[in-house]
């Protein structure tokens, strides 16, 4: 099985698939384009299956490996592997894809091709991302991907799209060029090569380190993202269609966390250690601070947006900890957010498919008129607040568990989050789900249909099963994690 590129199936098959749906042309073959679209999104889903299947999780090396010269002449290659964080991202991302395709099956009723296409793209450039173990391999796989989803905002959004997409393109791309000059500095300094592999064993000097990891956390900080380079997100979830915010959620945002682990910390372990205080600090402002102006939401989008900042500060400083329960918290994190979030994202389409508005103040009472999606967004929103026995719980006591371990204040600003989470989450679910029955247009609701039921009930499954039963997850990353740390501890000087 291993003898397949299955790497490149996971990132090719969703590629085709797009430009196969393109080729249906316009609205005229909307309904088989939909159709191209769910096939080419499922055999996405299919071809990550083997990945999980044939992965060793007592291995912490890199696996499915593929090697291919695409530029010769600087010494750039078409190189794939995967580890235990790679590997759960991309099945993140392959699940999500089917679903967003579900989700946007009715709703888009213009330009539909381009719409399935752009999703179907994003999710092999971003496979791309979570494989590449070429520098220039990634950085084409990480930019490429603002494309489509400028696309999707710009074209399908709300009345700010214009603005909304193009303050997500400029805040992404300028982090990025830092990263590139990175990039090109990395290069001569191991001799030639793009390779992470031999990065990974290149001797850097504290000083270049530092200038490094500088263009790294620009790049990474923007597309989590971090506090103060935060603001382009709620601007993109409120403007972007429902599919948009899910992906942007659910994985998009998850390339940011990637890149620290899979560049800073193995490739500027000196600087990184140097600076765990600074990104902790700034992780714990997220965690406090976004939490309080998550508060004063009225919009329901834009209550989710800040909301996801504030989760993703979890995952900064779970990575900065330097400990395999730290950083299997923060992927774990990275997983369930993706859950969570998007379930959530797909729940407020829901209703603004009925009622065309996300203010709180147009709601109320939904559980008398649509009590089952009243029971699974209350599900979500218990998840979102950290409620044990969810997805939510796991990763956010990992981190606060190795939180204690390294600092005790670390872990009681960390853990002010079960408390802001659950306040701005039950505020939202009291005025829009409980209470009588908000108004005329709440009373004429109906319930999910068959589709909207089938997405929301299989995140459902995944939320209770990756929060009852994490094992599967927690095995996949544990042997990684620990060649990770291994490999950044060898570099650190002695104490």
């Amino acid at each position: 099985m291993s003898s397949l590129p299955l790497l490149s199936l996971a990132i090719w098959v969703p590629i085709v698939s797009a430009l196969l749906v393109l080729a249906t042309g316009d609205d005229r073959r909307a309904g088989l384009a939909r159709v191209l679209a769910l096939a080419g999104a499922v055999a996405g889903l299919a071809a990550t299956v083997p990945l999980w299947i044939g992965f060793d999780v007592r291995s912490g090396a890199f696996q499915f490996l593929e090697l291919s010269p695409w530029v010769p002449a600087f010494n750039i290659n078409y190189h794939l592997g995967i580890d235990g964080i790679s590997l759960l991202l991309i099945l993140l991302n392959a699940f999500t894809t089917v679903l967003v395709v579900l989700a946007g099956w009715r709703v888009i009723e213009r330009r539909v091709a381009q719409y399935m296409a752009a999703f179907l793209l994003m999710s092999g450039l971003m496979n791309g991302v979570f494989s590449a173990m070429d520098a220039v391999l990634f950085y084409v796989f990480f930019e490429a991907t603002l494309i489509p989803m400028f696309i999707v905002i710009g074209v399908w959004g709300g009345p700010n799209r214009v603005y909304a997409a193009v303050k997500f393109f400029l805040y992404t791309l300028l982090g990025s060029l830092l990263m590139l000059v990175a990039l090109i500095y990395l290069f001569l300094s191991s001799g030639g090569s793009f390779s992470l592999l031999d990065w990974y064993q290149t001797p850097i000097p504290m000083h270049a380190q530092l200038l490094v990891f500088g263009a790294f956390f620009m790049a990474f900080a923007v597309k989590i993202p971090m506090w103060p380079v935060h603001t382009w997100l709620p601007d993109a979830h409120v403007e972007a269609p429902t599919g948009g915010s899910v992906v942007l959620a659910a994985i998009m945002l998850k390339l940011g966390g990637y890149g620290f682990l899979r560049f800073a910390l193995p490739v500027v372990p000196d600087a990184s250690a140097a600076l765990s205080g600074v990104v902790i600090a700034l992780s714990l402002v997220a965690v406090v601070y976004i939490g309080l102006v998550a508060l004063v939401q009225t919009d329901m989008k834009k209550l989710i947006a800040y909301s996801s900042i504030a989760h993703m500060g979890f995952v900064t400083l779970g990575i900065f900890l330097f400990s395999n329960l730290g950083i299997q918290g923060a992927v774990i994190q990275m997983v369930s957010h993706g859950f969570v979030s998007g379930a959530l994202f797909l729940c407020v389409g829901v209703l603004y498919d009925r009622v065309h508005s996300r203010e709180i103040s147009a709601y109320g009472g939904v559980a008398n008129t649509m009590p089952v999606f009243a029971a699974l967004f209350m599900l979500f929103a218990m998840a979102n607040a950290g409620l044990p026995g969810t997805s939510g719980f796991v990763g956010e006591f990992m981190v606060i568990m190795a939180a204690v371990e390294e600092n005790f204040w670390y872990a009681f600003l960390a853990a002010t989050t079960l408390i802001f989470g659950a306040a701005y989450t039950l505020w939202m679910v009291k005025r829009v789900i409980f209470g009588e029955v908000g108004n005329a247009e709440v009373a004429a609701l109906s319930d999910l249909t068959a589709r909207e039921a089938l997405i929301l009930g299989v995140l459902a499954v995944a939320v209770l099963g990756m929060g009852l039963w994490p094992l599967p997850f927690t095995e996949v990353l544990d042997a990684s994690v620990n060649e990770l740390l291994g490999l950044v501890q060898s570099k650190l000087p002695a104490p």
